[in-house]
């Protein structure tokens, strides 16, 4: 156990590192990636769609536009994910796919003027989000998190960027929503 929270203290120190380097100008620009990742997003919806359509008009067309979508999103993806070992690629692709369709429900309860339910969704999908850029920025192994629940004790930043407490502590998802929050700048150009 002391091992897997050195190993993860290194990796954050790394990440860390890389986050200070952009605050003094040089720039870890995180927020094309960002860009790139809602398109992923957006392509993923595209797949789902087009795979509905074709099963509801019966006109297997639709599938080939499936495929050539699929091939698109997958070199898109291969620009974020350089790096995955086992099922890190498909655990991402389904942490993004899942995290745009919470926001769509709660875009719909929002509509629907059920604001308490659209603010749970909208915070479970941006917890998602989070956890894909966790994975992606290295700041979380998995080795860390299938037999340690208590993996947000271990995630620690610098003042700068201590996230919000949650009932006395920090949950994994405040400490990487932190993280995001920190490293990806929209505004740079």
């Amino acid at each position: 156990m002391a091992k897997t929270q050195k190993a993860l203290s290194m990796d954050l120190d790394g990440f860390m590192n890389k986050v200070k380097k952009m605050e003094q100008g040089e720039k870890l620009d995180l927020s094309s990636d960002e860009d790139l990742s809602i398109g992923i997003m957006n392509l993923i919806s595209i797949e789902e769609h087009l795979f509905f359509t074709a099963n509801k008009t019966g006109k297997a067309s639709y599938y080939d536009l499936l495929y050539e979508v699929r091939e698109i999103r997958k070199a898109l993806l291969k620009r974020i994910i350089k790096q995955y070992e086992g099922e890190v690629w498909c655990i991402s692709k389904h942490l993004l796919a899942a995290s745009m369709r919470l926001m769509e429900v709660g875009t719909k309860a929002l509509t629907k003027g059920d604001k308490k339910d659209a603010e749970d969704l909208f915070k479970k999908s941006y917890d998602l989000y989070t956890l894909f850029w966790g994975l992606n920025l290295g700041a979380v192994k998995l080795d860390d998190v299938k037999k340690d629940k208590s993996l947000a004790s271990k995630i620690d930043f610098t003042n700068e960027a201590k996230p919000p407490k949650v009932q006395g502590k920090a949950s994994v998802f405040d400490k990487l929503g932190a993280m995001v929050k920190k490293a990806i700048d929209c505004c740079i150009e």
